[in-house]
């Protein structure tokens, strides 16, 4: 029935959009600047109307109109419009100049828009042309390297999460920015389509951000999507690419000569006898099993998208309507993909002093996800590790495949391929959004728009593990055997009640805003376990031995008021301010309410009478502003104790009922706060075509949520971090500059641009606690005074050469000729975990995206380069393969220390590892710095011969991570991590994938 239903709406669309009542036509051409080129896509419409169309691919149009005497206005981005008197013309050719400033671009702001030339605040724009070049599932990792400020980190896998930052880390718990599409908030942007996108704006500073309060401490994204033409022809748009995908690099592991060779050598360093199967003269030495776990897990992955969109309207209405099909299959021998497919409808119209609009959106997407054998290991590691001798595959085993012995081999190593070929984990996601608005002009000015929007978000997950033998330690027994399902449903509503005011009196402009927001958020969630099941039996919970089931439910409801100023004096002169009041029910009363605010302001030197610029200078622009903004990223009733009421106690022979609380909580929770400085130049030079802007901005969080250690009088059984209270007690500072560059030339047959941006960033904390107590990551420690998550392991000095070189070292325990010296920082004779030292920033001190873009007749040609710089790596990976233990060896492991090779800095293979060769060390530290081919795209537009049918049509090649230069060893140094306080550890990220894509676009 909802299938009729929009399709008799699409239907009811498409036959209005050919009504029309006119009294003259006017044909023409519209060329571009040189007046050779014609230019296909130009609106056409009649001034103060709806009324228009757009030319096709050869540059023509025709249009009918009522009035002989109106005039005709051409867009079209990038160009200068024109506006041009009919007077009873039929035929009118026009010429577009070029805009090469695109100052008077119109940009979407919190709950409104402004010029690009007015902005007073520090928001980036997102060529998403550019943009657009890297095929993605995830809006987020679009923006990688398009702006300055902004961090992506990402891995290879299908459906996978990505990590983004905008102005360095604000929280210890949330740092993820807020997603605004079409004005509806949304948490999590992976489930929309990014081919439908329309344009991206950046809100990155208090100034711009503080109209969206708490939400806007991480900065903002705003997306629009495209939306109908009104009273515009049918237009069909065909996208359709389909890739491959391979890893771009290996790691070099030792074959099952080299690792028998290792492993014989640790276990006699270690004074045991070698293992049968790696015992050249035992009967059960294996000399037939050589299995390159890497050829044998990666493959040629698949990745595909296509879409198809509908753009048209009436005479006063508009439609868009857009389906997208994304498939990514793994480039590793196993299940794990991700499908979607998403739609949405745009509609908008217009009655008279009465605008109305609607967006509705539905994606359905199934991922299979990989699996962890134990909690906080990785499918990448544990893939590297598997040892030469184990076969992928042994039909023996229950599940076929297969796993290591324990008396011959010994090594605990996980059959990566057998483990997730086996394992069924399956996630579905059903999303919903819906937004209906409405606006209307009260009176000439005032106006009053009011906007209900709905984001429901259905999951269902299962999980099954089934009897299976894949060696001696990962035997999963019948009773063993699991069923998990879970099935959650998030709503999020909220109402927009806004008011808004603009007039314009000689020389003074002003606009103004006023609106309340009500929202709501509510969560519910049902598992269920079944445990026990035997070998083939049907894996459905009623045929399990044992079962439980649990639910959980919430709710958030929160309630703004909102108000902004933007003042505009001669063109001359710019203030904007801002005012957000939010309450919400995440804290408790008396702490529930934040206030924030901002102001900031722009002078355009160039328009000063007072001011002579240089002649190659077009304009110049200072701005700079001043902010607060919050952060509400407490759990739901985090403020407020949770307790056990069946903790009873025996009294004497009595069991008497009691309620003993779990978790100690703090009641006076608030906001984090955030204040933000900035200042920036803007410059405009040569005719407006090269276009230079630097800022500096300063960027300070409080009352930042973290954990406190709580004193032993409390009744904990510890003086430890996991015995603690969260409670506001942290403060950060981000600082740094940003410059973005670009020079656009267009005024002969080869055109191009280049476009490169620059971000800097310095992290400090201020305050952890109550007494400054570091906060331990993996191999790294935040602490006041330094950047969080820096690198804090031992630093070694070199190789033990001789008992003698030992004696005459700090005492280490343990250490051998042959083993790794460690150096004694703190000059106590004494090798403790006191000497560990900070080897490192791991937030990029730089960060920086190059696009280049050129185009002669039908070819265009573009490259994206992207990369960051200042920070180091703890390679986990690395440090994994240099155990000198029964697991697999990197091939550096071969160069060992031996009596007779002292010349080197790798240490003895020693399976009982008494000196800890393998401990966390600058060993394993290694440079972050990289710079990355990110796109490459060659096209070609097809000629066409005028005809009804097919307007334009786009042929291209494009290749994806097709170079990354870099002194990292691992897979790749763009890796997903935490993003925090173990942001610089490495520990078998999927590897980013090189990709080969053809794609085509038509437009009918």
């Amino acid at each position: 029935m909802k299938k009729i239903f929009l399709g008799g709406f699409l239907f009811c669309f498409l036959i209005l959009s050919g009504v029309s009542q006119a009294q003259i036509t006017v044909k023409g051409v519209v060329f571009e600047t040189t007046g050779n080129t014609t230019l296909p896509g130009v609106n056409v419409v009649q001034k103060g109307t709806t009324n228009g169309t757009i030319t096709d691919i050869n540059g023509n149009y025709s249009l009918t109109i009522q009035d002989p005497n109106a005039s005709l206005i051409y867009s079209f981005v990038g160009y200068l419009s024109q506006e041009i008197p009919i007077n009873n013309q039929t035929s009118i050719n026009v010429t577009l100049q070029e805009d090469v400033s695109k100052l008077d671009e119109v940009v979407v702001i919190g709950y409104g828009t402004q010029k690009k030339s007015d902005l007073t605040g520090a928001v980036s724009v997102i060529d998403t042309d550019d943009a657009k070049k890297t095929v993605t599932y995830d809006v987020a990792k679009m923006l990688q390297g398009q702006a300055p400020g902004v961090t992506v980190q990402s891995s290879g896998e299908p459906g996978g999460s990505v990590n983004i930052k905008i102005r360095g880390i604000t929280s210890f718990n949330n740092n993820n920015p807020l997603f605004v599409i079409d004005g509806m908030i949304v948490d999590n942007p992976n489930d929309f389509a990014p081919g439908d996108i329309e344009s991206m704006q950046v809100l990155k500073d208090a100034s711009s951000a503080a109209i969206y309060g708490v939400r806007g401490a991480n900065g903002v994204v705003i997306i629009t999507t495209k939306k109908g033409v009104q009273n515009g022809d049918l237009k069909v748009k065909l996208k359709s690419l389909f890739g491959i995908q391979n890893v771009a690099r290996k790691i070099s592991l030792t074959d099952r000569e080299g690792y028998q060779k290792i492993t014989n050598a640790a276990y006699l360093n270690s004074g045991q006898a070698i293992l049968p199967g790696n015992d050249p003269t035992s009967e059960y030495y294996i000399d037939n099993v050589n299995t390159d776990w890497q050829d044998a897990a990666f493959k040629t992955g698949i990745i595909q998208n296509h879409t198809i969109s509908f753009n048209g309207g009436s005479e006063n209405f508009g439609y868009n309507f857009n389906t997208d099909y994304y498939k990514n299959s793994s480039y590793i021998d196993t299940p794990q993909d991700y499908e979607r497919i998403s739609t949405s409808l745009n509609l908008n119209g217009k009655k008279g002093k009465f605008k109305y609009g609607a967006k509705l959106g539905y994606t359905k997407s199934d991922k299979e996800s990989f699996n962890e054998y134990n909690v906080g290991t990785s499918s990448v590691i544990n893939l590297l590790q598997s040892i030469p001798t184990m076969p992928v595959y042994d039909e023996n085993r229950l599940g076929g495949y297969g796993g290591t012995d324990n008396l011959t081999q010994k090594a605990i190593t996980l059959n990566v391929i057998g483990f997730n070929n086996l394992i069924d984990n399956q996630a579905e996601r059903n999303r919903f959004i819906g937004n209906i608005w409405g606006e209307i002009e009260i009176v000439k000015g005032l106006k009053y728009k009011i906007s209900a929007s709905a984001d429901q978000l259905d999951t269902h997950t299962r999980y099954f593990v089934p009897p299976s033998d894949l060696g001696w330690y990962y035997i999963t027994t019948n009773s063993e055997s699991s069923l998990d399902i879970n099935d959650s449903r998030k709503t999020f509503t909220s109402l927009d009640n806004l008011l808004t005011y603009n007039i314009e009196i000689n020389k003074h402009k002003l606009d103004a805003l006023v609106g309340w927001v009500q929202e709501k958020t509510n969560y519910y969630n049902h598992w269920s376990r079944g445990v026990g099941f035997e070998d083939n039996e049907i894996s459905h919970l009623e045929y399990a031995d044992d079962t439980s089931t649990g639910e959980y439910e919430s709710t958030i409801t929160g309630i703004s008021y909102l108000s902004r100023i933007n003042y505009n004096f001669d063109n001359k002169y710019f203030l904007t301010a801002n005012y957000r009041q939010d309450k919400t029910s995440l804290f408790a009363k008396q702490n529930n309410t934040g206030d924030y605010f901002s102001v900031s302001g722009a002078w355009k030197l160039h328009n000063e009478s007072f001011i002579t610029l240089p002649q190659w200078m077009n304009t110049a622009k200072l701005r700079g502003g001043y902010g607060t903004l919050g952060n509400n990223t407490a759990g739901v009733y985090a403020y407020t104790p949770t307790t056990n009421s069946f903790a009873s106690y025996l009294f004497g022979n009595t069991l008497a009922p009691g309620t003993i609380v779990v978790d100690a909580t703090d009641p006076n929770l608030k906001w984090e706060d955030t204040e933000t400085v900035n200042a920036a130049v803007e410059l405009g030079m040569f005719d407006n075509k090269l276009q230079f802007t630097a800022e500096y901005y300063e960027k300070k969080s409080t009352d930042l949520l973290a954990r406190v250690p709580l004193p032993l009088s409390t009744g904990t059984i510890s003086n430890d971090w996991s015995s603690s209270v969260m409670t506001n007690a942290a403060a950060v500072k981000n600082t740094g500059f940003e410059f973005l560059l670009s020079y656009n030339n267009s005024s002969k047959e080869f055109k191009y641009n280049i476009s490169a941006n620059v971000g800097t960033l310095k992290n400090r904390v201020l305050k952890i606690g109550t007494d400054d107590t570091p906060i331990n990551g993996t191999n790294s420690r935040t602490e006041v005074g330094r950047s969080i998550g820096e690198l804090y392991v031992y630093e070694t000095e070199d190789l033990f050469q001789s008992q003698a070189d030992v004696d005459s070292h700090a005492t280490q325990p343990g250490a051998v000729a042959g083993d790794v010296k460690f150096k004694d920082v703190n000059k106590d004779g004494l090798i403790t975990d006191e000497d560990r030292t900070y080897q490192g920033v791991s937030i990029p001190k730089i960060s920086y995206g190059l696009n280049l873009n050129g185009s002669y007749k039908n070819w265009e040609f573009s490259m994206f380069w992207q990369g960051s710089a200042g920070n180091k790596i703890y390679n986990g990976t690395y440090n994994s393969l240099m155990i000198g233990g029964l697991v697999n060896h990197h091939t550096d492991m071969l160069n060992y220390w031996t009596p007779t090779n002292t010349d080197t800095n790798i240490p003895r293979p020693d399976q009982l590892e008494t000196n800890q060769n393998a401990r966390a060390s600058d060993r394993f530290i290694q440079s972050g710095n990289y710079i990355k081919l990110q796109n490459a795209q060659l096209a070609y537009n097809i000629p066409l011969k005028a005809n009804n049918i097919v307007e334009h049509a786009k042929v291209y090649v494009s290749g994806q991570n097709l170079l990354t230069i870099s002194k990292y060893k691992g897979y790749d140094p763009d890796f997903m991590s935490d993003g925090l306080f173990s942001r610089g550890f490495d520990y078998g990220s999927f590897p980013n994938p090189r990709t080969f894509i053809l794609g085509v676009e038509i437009d009918f």
